[in-house]
């Protein structure tokens, strides 16, 4: 048990460096100019990849969830007991906020570095969505999201499932996510992801964290029951035609 909360607080601490860490080079330091659709491209990719990786790594050890929401969709669906799942739920938070404070030590080395004006990848809505959206519709985003990237996880990590492509199928799952998902919150999906940053930056960030936490765990607990409910079903269909 001690290796895999290890793994999911290196894992999610990884993620949160180097992926938050290309958006906000791309968002705040705009290293990739004025051309926004480059800066989601290049963190979509950032998350994607960076996932991949760890799945490939981590995963004999924890599964890597690295995401409370991956997790609370695992509890649901009946492949982790609570106790665990508890225990995941703190090592990834821990790790969310540890990747965020490192890669805020980075960045504050810069010159050119403003933990208000640059940032450090925090999603939001209203003034800090690139198209304006409301809560309502954030929350809405956020939630089908999530649910279609914890749906594909359970999908392809399933008894049944090939395992050896599991890492590719995860990883550029969450680059489509977050390509559709950076203009209209900055994508979250990732409570552990959404609550480090926040605490670091503070002001409206903070202030509008819970939204990425709770819609996430929303989302997953929807794919949970989806996946149970279609896999079950699927199953069940399946033994009824074998003679």
């Amino acid at each position: 048990m001690a290796r895999k909360l290890a793994a999911e607080l290196l894992g999610t601490a990884l993620l949160v460096y180097f992926a938050v860490g290309v958006a906000t080079l791309s968002f705040g330091f705009k290293a990739t100019g004025d051309v926004f659709v480059a800066g989601v491209v290049a963190t979509a990719l950032a998350f994607g990849l960076t996932l991949l990786a760890l799945v490939y790594v981590l995963g004999p050890i924890s599964g890597c969830h690295v995401n409370p929401a991956v997790t609370i969709g695992a509890l649901l669906a009946g492949r982790l007991p609570l106790a665990e799942a508890i225990g995941y739920w703190i090592a990834q938070f821990v790790g969310g906020i540890l990747g965020a404070l490192v890669l805020w030590a980075t960045f504050s080395s810069s010159p050119l570095y403003s933990r208000t004006k640059t940032g450090l990848g925090a999603d939001g809505w209203g003034a800090a969505s690139h198209i304006h959206i409301g809560a309502g519709g954030a929350f809405l985003a956020e939630v089908v999201l999530t649910a279609l990237f914890v749906f594909v996880i359970l999908g392809v990590t399933s008894e049944t499932a090939n395992a050896a492509t599991a890492g590719v199928v995860i990883g550029l799952t969450l680059t489509v996510v977050h390509l559709i998902g950076i203009p209209i919150t900055g994508t979250s999906v990732n409570p552990a992801r959404s609550l480090g940053p926040a605490l670091i930056v503070g002001g409206l960030a903070l202030h509008q964290v819970w939204l990425f936490i709770v819609a996430p765990l929303v989302g997953g607990a929807v794919a949970a029951v989806g996946h149970r409910l279609l896999f079950a079903t699927s199953t069940t269909l399946a033994a009824e035609a074998t003679p």
